[in-house]
């Protein structure tokens, strides 16, 4: 079972990264997007939001990171990806997933599933432009309003050259509203010829089971389940080779794991988004934990980083 950390604006930065795959289970992550519009960006904007390419495209505990791009223009798209290959990542993914009205308005994400002409000449371009070892990826759902050309968007992205794809089964429309389409992936990947993993509402090991059975993939890509339960992609690997599952990951193993987290937080990103972060990541936990929701109770009216210092001194440990 192959298991992807997924990329979540706002969320699932570099900072959550080298915390998740600390605890383990997880056998590559993809990064936020970056943008790309006009222009070829400087190397600091790739190595700010992606600083694992620093350290050889990996994380501390050697997890490897992909690096995602969006955008539309296919010509603007390669420069930037061969200038982004220069630097060391994974792997390039190329968003055609995003819902996001701000990102759609201007042609990118989802609504190229539109266009699956478009999808082939993007995919083609990136593919060109970059070493032909790197892998070039891509992320898309199920279609704009539906998903009646799932498949040929698939099938588009495949003969672009993309050498895995994976699936978030919903649709634009869908955004991340319940239910999820996990068995609209099986028809995709009858399909195409390429690893495809599948994407969407996998909050635990019932969920990863069901999911892989109804889609036939075995791989998937973890997002809000594995925010909310840090040793979920350990328990699915157990689940899938039949072993004695793990004890997972106790309030008491993920205290120091908090600790960390806010001390990369404080050090890599701006004192107004510090508290704010914190209690972004207790929101996701308190699902799983109930001492997170105590936590989160405690800290939800709290904006100086001071305060939270004193929070994480009077936390037991035990």
């Amino acid at each position: 079972m192959t298991i992807y950390l997924a990329p979540m604006e706002g969320v699932l930065d570099f900072v959550l990264r080298d915390i998740l795959t600390r605890v383990g289970g997880v056998d590559r992550c993809v990064s936020e997007f970056i943008r790309v519009t006009h222009t070829l960006l400087p190397d600091r904007v790739y190595t700010r939001a992606v600083p694992e390419l620093l350290n050889g495209g990996r994380t501390l505990a050697g997890v490897p990171v992909r690096v995602q791009l969006l955008g539309s223009d296919p010509v603007c798209l390669a420069e930037n990806a061969a200038r982004l290959a220069t630097l060391g990542p994974d792997g390039i993914d190329l968003n055609f997933g995003c819902p996001a009205k701000v990102v759609n308005r201007h042609g990118g994400g989802a609504t190229l599933l539109d266009q699956p002409e478009l999808l082939s000449r993007i995919m083609s371009a990136v593919r060109r432009a970059v070493p032909a070892q790197l892998p070039v990826s891509a992320k898309m759902r199920l279609g704009v309003n539906d998903a009646s050309r799932a498949v040929e968007s698939a099938l588009a992205i495949e003969a672009g050259g993309a050498s895995e794809l994976v699936v978030h089964a919903r649709t634009k429309a869908d955004a991340y509203r319940p239910p999820v389409y996990w068995e609209r992936i099986a028809d995709i990947r009858a399909a195409v010829h390429i690893p495809v993993l599948a994407n969407g509402d996998i909050w635990s090991v019932q969920d990863a089971l069901r999911c892989r059975q109804l889609s036939g993939c075995d791989g998937l890509m973890l997002g809000r389940g594995m925010v909310s339960d840090p040793g979920l992609a350990l328990a699915i690997q157990a689940a899938v080779a039949q072993r004695e599952p793990p004890p997972g990951v106790s309030w008491q193993i993920l205290l120091p794991l908090i600790a960390d987290f806010w001390r990369l937080v404080c050090l890599r990103l701006e004192r107004r988004q510090q508290a704010g972060r914190l209690k972004q990541w207790l929101n996701f936990l308190r699902r799983r934990h109930p001492e997170a929701e105590l936590a989160y109770l405690a800290l939800r009216g709290v904006s100086e980083p001071a305060a939270v210092e004193r929070w994480l001194a009077a936390a037991p440990t035990r």
